[in-house]
């Protein structure tokens, strides 16, 4: 199976984020679709327990999340404002585990503003039926087993430096502005 790079033409012109920024981001995501299918393809030709075997197995689980991780993100933003239903089963539980909306938007943003490079997911763990916000460090050093991606923060300078500098506060607003949140529920609801 070969991946296929996703179109997300749909966020140009979004609000908080220059066009530069997003043709930089979604390059990057390219190459990670691109490396993706590279090392799927050098494992058809080396043999299983040698030490190049061996890494190219360690390095997809890196270039395979960093696709994915790509795709939720981007996939989770939208020009047009959204709120997530205060009737909905998603909003419900959020206050069941977090006591508050605001409470949940905030232990986000302030995951979010954590030292270091990463992402920032809220992340359903279906066996507990609860929520986390979770700091994933890199790609592959964080995730809960068995949790599901349902929102999807870019941590990494590459995420904001070329608009916001240093000043990553100013892109998690910006960010959060751009939460598309009837992903976000459709997501929950496929579960």
């Amino acid at each position: 199976m070969t991946y296929q790079e996703q179109n997300f033409n749909q966020l140009w012109g979004i609000t908080g984020f220059s066009d530069k920024l997003l043709e930089n981001h979604l390059k990057l995501y390219c190459g990670y679709v691109a490396n993706t299918n590279k090392l799927l393809e050098a494992l058809k030709t080396l043999k299983p327990g040698t030490p190049e075997w061996s890494e190219v197995k360690r390095r997809f689980g890196w270039e395979f999340n960093g696709m994915r991780l790509h795709e939720l993100y981007f996939g989770n933003m939208s020009k047009k404002k959204t709120i997530l239903p205060e009737d909905s089963e998603l909003f419900r539980l959020i206050v069941k585990t977090y006591g508050a909306r605001q409470a949940c938007h905030d232990d986000f943003v302030n995951t979010g503003k954590s030292r270091g490079i990463g992402w920032v997911v809220l992340a359903y763990d279906q066996e507990a039926d609860k929520l986390f916000n979770l700091w994933i460090n890199e790609h592959d050093v964080g995730h809960l087993a068995g949790a599901i991606p349902l929102l999807v923060m870019d941590v990494f300078e590459h995420a904001f430096i070329t608009d916001y500098g240093l000043d990553r506060a100013a892109y998690i607003d910006a960010f959060v502005k751009a939460i598309d949140w009837d992903i976000v529920q459709k997501r929950f609801e496929k579960i």
